[in-house]
């Protein structure tokens, strides 16, 4: 499993886990009763807390994404489409307030914005 790390983002490392491993599990990169590396071996080989990573796998747990059975580890859950399909949403949706956001700094106002949309959305 392949996470990268970036001290220097504003975004906390915990969350930058979460969002890695949803991202392997909703591009189908981690699947169905795959298991997750330890906590203490996943800490050790980003160089993190041990803490940072059992947030995040709380968080994952908590979100639907994972399971952990005490003693034997934590496994990713089985995909549940309508969950997956809403992290996707999300993601658009994300990326969609960053352009209107970037419009808006370079001086578009929400009809050009629109206007913009509609053009790409013709494609």
């Amino acid at each position: 499993m392949k996470i990268i790390i970036n001290n220097s983002s504003m975004q906390p490392i915990y969350e930058q886990l979460i969002e890695q491993i949803k991202n392997m599990i909703v591009s189908g990169e981690l699947k169905e009763n795959d298991i997750l590396p330890s906590v203490r071996s996943l800490a050790k080989e980003l160089k993190i807390s041990a803490l940072t990573v059992k947030k995040a796998y709380d968080n994952l747990e908590g979100d639907g994404f994972t399971a952990t059975i005490h003693g034997k580890g934590t496994y990713v859950k089985g995909a549940n489409q309508e969950l997956l399909l809403e992290e996707q949403r999300k993601e658009v949706e994300t990326d969609l307030e960053m352009a209107v956001q970037k419009g808006r700094r370079c001086g578009m106002n929400n009809d050009e914005i629109r206007e913009l949309f509609d053009l790409i959305m013709e494609d």
